[in-house]
């Protein structure tokens, strides 16, 4: 991703990417998420927002690809 991970990605900006982009950066974002899970679990998290912002990025690129299924 060229931008910070963290980073709030608008719903436009996931529709302008194309299926196999989202494809790739859903299964980057999952690897991300269960890393940041597991540091917070060993107490080496700082930064616990960043759960929560990774949770919501993951759930907006995986609603646009249900939504693209649904209309195909």
């Amino acid at each position: 991703m060229t931008q910070d991970k963290f980073e709030s990605l608008k719903a436009a900006e996931i529709r302008d990417k194309s299926d196999h982009e989202l494809a790739k950066l859903s299964s980057d974002l999952e690897a991300e998420f269960f890393s940041l899970r597991f540091r917070s679990g060993s107490g080496q998290l700082k930064q616990t927002a960043n759960i929560k912002k990774a949770r919501r990025n993951l759930a907006r690129i995986k609603t646009i690809q249900r939504e693209r299924a649904m209309k195909s």
